[in-house]
């Protein structure tokens, strides 16, 4: 995959926006199995952080951006502009994590 420049930003210093090719988004949906779900109760229980939900989190919100910017690159940009992310939970006792990405797809003069 090429590099394309990818910022929260709403501009890109010394790169003027010669064109707006719309809004974008990647979304990434992953489940926490039952056996982290054990070892983060218990970790919550005595305090401290959860590696595997932290794991798990940066997983979906990495594919996320890669989708993103997948898709960017199949709409002709050279950058990605306003990144954000949102997080979801979803399904019985939120079993599963949703990761939106959702930027403005633009290219550069």
């Amino acid at each position: 995959m090429n590099k394309i420049i990818t910022t929260t930003t709403s501009s890109i210093e010394g790169r003027p926006i010669t064109e707006y090719l719309g809004v974008i988004s990647g979304e990434a949906i992953i489940g926490a199995n039952i056996i982290k779900d054990i070892f983060a109760s218990i970790r919550d229980v005595v305090g401290g952080r959860s590696d595997s939900y932290e794991r798990v989190l940066r997983e979906a919100r990495q594919e996320a951006l890669i989708e993103l910017q997948e898709r960017a690159m199949e709409n002709g940009a050279d950058a990605i502009v306003n990144l954000r992310f949102d997080y979801e939970s979803l399904g019985s006792n939120g079993a599963m994590l949703m990761v939106i990405a959702d930027a403005t797809a633009v290219k550069l003069g």
